[in-house]
């Protein structure tokens, strides 16, 4: 009775694999590795659509990193954030660092931290794991799971996330509006309002060709090292920013990372240099006024 159950039971079982419909889990894709996006400001715009602002400062046709002078007349900002882009603009002109999370040794947030010059991403049942090799900044993203009711504002916010075939999209809201904190290196402002979408997904050498010629033409190559005959796939990275209180609509850009060289991390503390030395004011280092515990 029991082998005639068994065999009933497998028939059964082998029945359903075979009805029509009835497809496989897809395989969860693959982003290990370390990958880093050797480029400043960072954010490669758009061909075409509400995207990122470009620097309207040149040098030998590109981005002038030492002068940041975002486009304020990207019809994506609102008139108070439009304002607020040139006054930073008009600082960065005059030979004056204005501050972001960067250079004042605080965290990134998101989107700021996207076209970091380092990322690590670790793949967990329930649980990912972004490490950013930018003073070693860590986020936690939770796998399909909800944002809750009541959200207590972070740095990098609350995030969940779930795959979407080849994609993996994390939903991020609560990023908190720090003294420093901005979108971008333009010093685009941002609001508790803000709203970031990550999709990513690894592409061929051909079809990353076009985001690197977008990147080309907008950034500037920095010195993080990265495989220059790597030819095999890439990780790449479509966001989105909706933030109602600060621009006139959503907007996207993209963030293709390329294979790093080396093998390990290497050690980036800000907070360990924190002199600038009359170029501009010293960082503001993070600091603690009362014990954690």
């Amino acid at each position: 009775m029991a082998g005639w159950r068994r065999a009933l039971l497998m028939t059964g079982l082998l029945a359903a694999a075979a009805m029509p419909g009835q497809a496989a889990p897809a395989p969860v894709p693959d982003f290990s590795g370390m990958w880093a996006h050797p480029s400043l400001p960072g954010m490669e715009p758009l061909a075409s659509g509400p995207t990122s602002l470009v620097n309207l400062q040149r040098r030998n046709g590109r981005s002038n990193p030492v002068q940041l002078v975002g486009d304020y007349r990207n019809p994506i900002l609102k008139p108070e954030a439009a304002a607020i882009v040139k006054m930073r603009g008009e600082e960065s002109m005059g030979h004056f660092g204005f501050h972001n999370p960067r250079n004042q040794c605080w965290p990134n947030g998101v989107p700021f931290v996207l076209p970091s010059a380092g990322m690590e991403m670790f793949q967990q049942k329930d649980h990912i794991t972004i490490h950013y090799l930018v003073d070693q900044q860590v986020r936690h993203v939770r796998l399909n799971a909800q944002h809750p009711q009541k959200i207590t504002p972070s740095w990098y916010g609350d995030s969940v996330a779930h795959y979407e075939g080849d994609t993996l999209v994390i939903d991020t809201v609560g990023i908190k509006a720090g003294p420093f904190a901005m979108v971008d290196w333009f010093g685009t402002p941002q609001s508790p309002a803000l709203h970031v979408v990550e999709r990513y997904r690894m592409i061929g050498n051909e079809e990353a060709q076009e985001s690197y010629a977008r990147d080309a033409k907008e950034n500037v190559r920095n010195q993080q090292p990265f495989d220059a005959d790597y030819r095999g796939r890439v990780l790449q990275l479509l966001f989105t920013v909706d933030d109602p209180n600060v621009f006139t609509t959503p907007w996207s850009a993209t963030v293709t990372y390329r294979h790093m060289i080396q093998d390990q991390w290497v050690e980036n503390v800000c907070a360990e240099n924190p002199r600038k030395y009359g170029t501009e004011e010293d960082a503001q280092v993070p600091t603690a006024t009362t014990p954690d515990f």
